[in-house]
This record gives structure tokens, C-alpha cells and sequence, in this order.
């Protein structure tokens, strides 16, 4: 078993690369998008996701008011090396609960009880906790004690509880991050890669997979409760 470093300031340099690089690895599994690397769009989203994670990682110094933390699993036969993590916000007005922002643990090590052993760990401080995922990971998650309290958008809400803890989620404004330069030129890369027909094509793509893994949502959700004012209720989690 890996082992587990907690983090409530910004991790060393390297472990802050590989978190990153993990990012861009694994963004159809972390991303409440899902976008699939076929999309044309997918390297966007890949820069504007690892950017938001980066921020957050920054924003663990305090400069930005938002509580964020860490867990890192280390390879025990390589401590340098980054096998999984998970960043989390503790939830303002509520010092039991917790929001899952982001999980990953490297293909080389799944099946292994990491992500079992991260949230363990992040459970034993913050036992109300949510999150997001898109409805074929809902079984992975309630292996992990995590029940269905509702859908929104293109995410099934979870929670360790059966309701939604009254605490709030500071969480960063990442629409900026889609208005930068950086994603302009990469846009603008992207047009002249693939042409404007391609592009227009990737966004309808997009949306009709936002769309179909919303129906998926609601649906997954009416199974497990029934009929309720949960549907597209929630807090849930803000990601792209």
C-alpha cells in the first residue's frame, strides 16, 4: 500500500508537476465532461482543468480565502513517485463535512485500495462528505460508502450521508480561466488544425454527451430514490 502524506499548504514542486501531469492523463475520469480525447476539444479542457487544479493547489496557501487540502499517495518502493491524490474543500459553516473536488489514482495502481485509502483518510476528518460523478461510477463510489442523494446537470450528487450537508463550498470562479490568452491560442490552433466545420462539430458533439450523460444522471438518481425534489437539487460540485 502506498503511502499517504496530507497536505494543508502547497505540496513540493514535484509532487505539485506530476499531480498535474495526472490531470492531463486522466481528464475523461476526472472531469464532470467526460469528454472523450476523440473530441477536438479535449486538449481545451485539459489545459483549462490542470489550470484550475493548479489554482487550487496555490490557493492552499491562503492567499485566495478558499480552504483546500490534499491527500497524496506515494509509491512505497519509490517515494518520489505520485500514485493517486485527492484535493478537497472543507465546507464553510460546517466542520464535519467536506466537498471532492478532484481524484485520480495512476492506471498502474488501480485496484489496489488507494482510492479507498485516500477518502478513508479524508472521511476520518471530514465524515460528512460529497461529491460528483457521472453515473457509471456511481457503483465504484457507493463500494466506497458514498450513497446517491440526487442528480445535477451531468453529475449524480453523493454524499457519505443521506442528505447534503448546509455547509457552503468555496470554490474558484473558473470562468477566467476560459477567457484567457493561453485558451484563445489554443483555440485558435485548434481552428486552424481542424477548421471551423470540425470545431462547430466538437462543440455539438459535446454538448449532446453533456446531454446524454445528463439524462443518465436523472435517471441513475430517479432509480436509487424514486420520485423527489431532488432532481437537479443539491449543492453539488462546480467543475467544467
Amino acid at each position: 500500500m502506498p503511502v499517504l502524506h496530507h497536505f494543508v499548504a502547497p505540496p513540493a514542486e514535484p509532487i505539485k508537476s506530476q499531480i498535474l501531469q495526472m490531470v492531463v492523463d486522466y481528464l475523461t475520469d476526472i472531469s464532470s465532461v467526460a469528454l472523450p480525447p476523440s473530441n477536438p476539444l479535449y486538449s481545451l479542457y485539459q489545459y483549462g482543468i490542470g489550470f484550475e487544479v493548479h489554482l487550487y493547489l496555490e490557493a492552499m496557501d491562503g492567499s485566495r480565502g478558499i480552504p483546500v487540502e490534499l491527500i497524496v499517495a506515494m509509491d512505497l518502493d519509490d517515494p518520489e513517485q505520485v500514485v493517486g491524490f485527492l484535493l478537497y474543500l472543507p465546507l464553510t459553516d460546517d466542520p464535519l463535512a467536506c466537498s471532492v473536488a478532484y481524484l485520480a489514482v495512476q492506471a498502474s495502481h488501480r485496484h489496489q485500495g488507494i482510492a479507498r485509502a485516500m477518502l478513508a483518510q479524508m472521511t476520518a476528518r471530514y465524515p460528512h462528505a460529497e461529491l460528483g460523478c457521472v453515473a457509471s461510477k456511481v457503483p465504484v463510489f457507493e463500494a466506497l460508502g458514498f450513497q446517491v442523494i440526487g442528480a445535477r446537470g451531468p453529475q449524480v450528487l453523493m454524499n457519505t450521508r443521506a442528505q447534503a450537508s448546509a455547509g457552503m463550498a468555496a470554490v474558484l470562479d473558473i470562468a477566467p480561466i476560459y477567457r484567457t490568452l493561453e485558451v484563445q491560442q489554443i483555440h485558435s490552433y485548434l481552428l486552424k488544425q481542424h477548421g471551423k466545420r470540425a470545431m462547430v462539430d466538437a462543440e455539438k458533439q459535446r454538448d449532446r454527451h453533456l446531454d446524454q450523460l445528463s439524462r443518465k444522471a436523472r435517471a441513475l438518481a430517479l432509480e436509487r430514490l424514486g420520485e423527489g425534489p431532488w432532481l437537479d437539487g443539491g449543492r453539488g460540485l462546480r467543475l467544467v
